[in-house]
């Protein structure tokens, strides 16, 4: 059955809303994709105005900013250390926005959304 984004078929009393329309493609809605740290693997998605949109299903690096000399650096994630989101994110190694990262360069905020942007960009903590 189709994820749905509509409004509830259930007044807040608990009446029903007379149905009067069928399901359109632009109430569609998805599954939340899980980023994990696996190597690089991502799938093209058709939205809403015949656009693309990449998914990210598995990434092992991170588009890592350094504030203090103002660089970029692409580093290798080793694991996923705090998530906000939901705490068993962090045993699962999900990426998340707003997780922090373990790096090579050290520990690393995510600032990007993996699951619908593509890309996983972090920011030194």
């Amino acid at each position: 059955m189709a994820i749905t984004q509509k409004r509830s078929k259930r007044k807040p009393t608990g009446a029903r809303y007379k149905s009067k329309l069928s399901k359109k493609q632009h109430e569609l809605g998805s599954n939340p994709t899980l980023p994990k740290i696996e190597p690089v693997k991502s799938k093209r998605l058709r939205v809403m105005g015949n656009n693309l949109k990449l998914r990210l299903l598995a990434s092992d690096t991170a588009n890592v900013f350094d504030p203090k000399t103002k660089k970029h650096k692409t580093v290798k994630i080793k694991n996923v250390v705090e998530n906000s989101a939901n705490r068993h994110y962090i045993r699962r190694n999900i990426l998340t926005k707003g997780a922090v990262i373990e790096t090579e360069l050290g520990k690393a905020k995510i600032t990007s959304r993996p699951g619908q942007e593509g890309a996983v960009n972090a920011v030194l903590v």
